[in-house]
């Protein structure tokens, strides 16, 4: 006893020396530690810092390009359709090459006319952000950097805008902007373990955070002045901005709801003033992040060496009473085993049971007993025989019980035991022996495992299986008649089919393909294009089966193949055949023999030049017999109306003969002017352009409407196309005099590398283009007909309020 207190007493003492040598080691390592997480956090900010600045001034020089490029002034300048367009695009091409959010281009009244997102929800075009300091500032002559929630999208960006000034002015004609998304330096900002990033502005609103639930709360609690004026400035959506919860805690410390205290450190971002970006670093976690590395190398040496005085002083302490201590745990672990065993047995939800070597029963667990519905004292001392089907007892009693007292074990032993209630249940019986010293069996231990549910599904799976037999046949007489009607199908049909695998090898091809090629079925199984086909036949097959393994898709092709001396037309769809794992196994086509169509398309496609030829014919004679016929009469009207004038005495009389010689006149000038529209002299004689010109010429004189006629490259035509194209510009000059109210119009006729181009286009009125061709006029409709009569087409491009424009493509070919 008094040695165990002397070790006690020597033990105490160690640990109090190591204690206090313990808080002074912490003592040091905790002022070490908060100097050096104030070098790493003050540097860690300034990199950010770093970061934050070239991310916010990377757009500034591309604003300013965009700005000064000339589509972008004409957009502004002349907002005509074309200008928008082209305006559009070249803001496609910034937002693509700069990887921005959005570009977009804002009138000198802030409405957005062009955007890069204008076929999107929440495209800018038609919106105004006048209310944008960015904007306001832009329209004073300065370029300006903003951060904000956007109004329309609902994400966060930096907004760069730039005015535009026309050529030589100073007054801004609109604002040019860039909207960079903030996802590049979130991502910076985010996984940084034990510390916390903020940027704040002015009012304290959170604009970004590395913890997203801090995001457009404030810093500090609102007043409310500052409430409405963040409400008013819109700049962070319509809140609210609820506390964050952080609260001084002292000097350059805050604290959190849930007390957790934090070191802060703040730097003003340079390019938006009274900006702060805060870092928070947490005082747990950055002792942690000293306190590891440190007593990682230290705490191997000095800790080892106290623990191991510790532990040694332990261990003779210990090892005075272990003797003791085991023979009383061994005791007790042997009862309570005896006892686990025991519970184990009984109450296990499994039918366990011994017998002895005479085959009575000793025991029984009780799930045993639940089962087959008995008392304990009604079974033990019983032969386990009592409890079976005479079946099952004659083949325990002859086969299995003398089998198991030589082996000592048995396994999965199908029996049938009977309830008290008299009903059986199928069994799979296991057991084992257990032996004395010597050797001899002294009791069983045996499992029963219930399969009498096991068995009705097995009945269940034999009824379903005969079932699914016969359904099987069934389903296989199916598929013989289908294919039978498959196949008189492909062995009828007038269309040509045929299917390959992936190598090129035929699979199956129709009666219609072997007659064709003057082939028998039993020779094109197997083989591929070149080994059954003329060369030329099989390139072009092989071609079309490469693009459809390519694209794997259907697609339609037109084939012209030469067969026994004859040119032949088909219009083949091949298609991809796929397994049911996706995986493609081949391809098939089906081709339909359209020579004669073919031949009848070509016959008719010569009509529409004799039309418009006869057109033609008409109006010349019309016009011939108007200037002839109808003009000479009315010049003799006129000389008849002059000598009756120049022998009237009275000058009443006198002055009805010269009104009647000015109408005269008129009626005259309007006969040839309708001769002349009907047919113009100077498209026969001088050809298309001289005629276009007078064409505009007559318009200006007649409409007072401006008209410029631009020309260029233009290649000899035929008489049919040139008499076309002057219909009409003639039909799109005449409704811009009727319906447009325009005060300008432009005519050009060039040549391009897809074909010869027509284009009429006005400042005026514009309307809603209908989506189909039934709400066009009759003049619209015509313009449409006389473009496609000769092989081109006709586009109608307008827009309330912003004109329209016609332009009419005829490829070179048909030209």
């Amino acid at each position: 006893m008094k040695l165990r207190h002397l070790l006690l007493l020597i033990t105490c003492f160690a640990f109090v020396a190591t204690a206090a040598g313990g808080y002074l080691y912490y003592a040091n390592l905790n002022m070490a530690a908060t100097v050096q997480a104030d070098r790493k956090s003050t540097v860690e900010l300034a990199t950010m810092k770093s970061h934050l600045s070239a991310f916010l001034a990377e757009q500034l020089k591309p604003v300013r390009v965009l700005a000064g490029l000339p589509e972008i002034r004409a957009a502004l300048a002349s907002p005509s359709a074309a200008a928008i367009n082209r305006g559009n695009a070249l803001l496609d091409h910034f937002h693509l090459t700069l990887g921005a959010d959005v570009c977009y281009l804002m009138a000198a009244d802030g409405t957005t006319v062009a955007s890069s997102n204008r076929g999107e929800a929440d495209s800018f075009v038609g919106r105004n952000f006048s209310f944008r300091p960015y904007f306001q500032q832009a329209m004073a002559g300065r370029p300006a950097m903003y951060m904000a929630l956007g109004s329309a999208s609902g994400r966060k960006g930096v907004y760069y805008s730039y005015p535009v000034f026309a050529a030589g002015g100073r007054n801004p004609l609109g604002v040019a902007v860039i909207k960079a998304g903030t996802d590049p330096i979130e991502e910076e900002f985010r996984g940084r373990p034990g510390t916390t990033l903020l940027l704040v502005d002015p009012h304290g609103i959170i604009f970004l955070a590395s913890s997203a639930e801090l995001v457009f709360r404030s810093l500090a609690p609102l007043s409310d002045d500052q409430l409405r004026q963040v409400e008013s400035s819109r700049q962070f959506g319509a809140g609210p901005w609820p506390w964050s919860g952080l609260a001084p805690a002292g000097d350059r410390l805050l604290a959190d709801r849930a007390g957790r205290s934090y070191a802060v450190y703040r730097q003003q971002v340079e390019e938006f003033p009274d900006w702060q970006l805060i870092l928070l670093h947490d005082l747990a976690s950055r002792r942690q992040d000293f306190f590891l590395p440190v007593l990682r190398t230290t705490g191997m040496l000095a800790l080892p060496l106290l623990l191991f005085i510790g532990t040694a002083l332990f261990a003779l302490y210990r090892k005075a009473s272990s003797e003791l201590r085991r023979r009383r745990e061994a005791e007790q672990a042997l009862a309570a085993s005896e006892q686990r065993y025991r519970t184990l047995y009984l109450q296990t939800p499994a039918l366990l049971h011994s017998i002895d070597p005479d085959s009575r029963l000793v025991s029984v667990s009780d799930h045993w007993l639940q089962v087959l519905g008995y008392r304990r004292e009604e079974v033990v001392g019983r032969p386990i025989t009592d409890f079976m089907t005479p079946e099952s007892r004659e083949k325990a009693e002859k086969e299995v019980i003398p089998a198991f007292l030589r082996t000592g074990s048995c396994k999965d032993i199908p029996y049938q035991f009977v309830k008290k209630d008299g009903e059986s249940i199928d069994v799979l019986l296991s057991a084992i022996a257990e032996r004395d010293e010597t050797g001899r069996i002294r009791r069983s231990l045996a499992i029963l495992v219930d399969v009498t549910e096991l068995k009705g599904v097995e009945h269940q799976l034999q009824q379903t299986t005969k079932e699914l037999r016969l359904y099987s046949r069934e389903l296989e007489r199916q598929v013989r008649e289908r294919t039978r009607e498959i196949s008189s199908i492909l062995q009828h049909t007038p269309a040509v089919v045929s299917m390959k695998d992936t190598s090129g090898r035929y699979l199956l091809a129709n009666q219609r393909f072997c007659e064709l090629f003057g082939l028998r079925q039993n020779e094109v199984r197997g083989k591929n294009d070149h080994e059954l086909l003329p060369p030329e036949i099989a390139r072009i097959f092989l071609g079309h089966d490469a693009r459809i393994r390519e694209w794997r898709r259907p697609d339609q092709f037109e084939e012209r193949l030469t067969i026994a001396g004859m040119v032949r037309t088909f219009l083949a769809v091949r298609f991809p055949l796929f397994d049911e794992q996706g995986e493609m196994q081949g391809v098939g086509a089906i081709a339909t023999d359209i020579t004669a169509l073919k031949q009848a398309q070509r016959e008719m496609r010569g009509m529409p030049g004799r039309i418009l030829e006869g057109q033609e014919k008409e109006r010349a004679a019309v016009a011939r017999e108007l200037h002839d016929e109808l003009g000479g009469l009315l010049t003799a009207l006129r000389m008849d109306a002059v000598w009756l004038r120049d022998r009237l005495e009275t000058e009443q009389t006198a002055g009805r003969c010269r009104e009647m010689c000015s109408l005269i006149d008129r009626t005259i000038d309007e006969v040839r002017s309708l001769a002349v529209r009907l047919r113009p002299g100077v498209l026969d004689d001088l050809g298309l352009v001289p005629a276009l010109q007078w064409l505009v010429a007559d318009f200006e004189k007649r409409t007072s409407i401006s008209c410029t006629f631009h020309h260029h490259r233009l290649p000899p035509l035929p008489a049919t196309t040139s008499t076309a194209i002057y219909r009409i510009t003639q039909e799109a000059l005449t409704n811009i005099a009727r319906h447009a109210g325009a005060a300008h119009a432009v005519v050009s006729l060039m040549q391009r590398d897809d074909g010869l181009v027509l284009v009429v286009n006005d400042d005026g009125r514009g309307f809603e283009v209908p989506a189909g061709d039934e709400g066009f006029g009759l003049g619209l409709t015509g313009i449409r007909e006389r473009a496609e009569l000769i092989g081109g087409t006709a586009e109608i491009t307008s827009h309330p309020g912003e004109g329209a424009e016609i332009r009419v493509v005829l490829p070179l070919a048909a030209a």
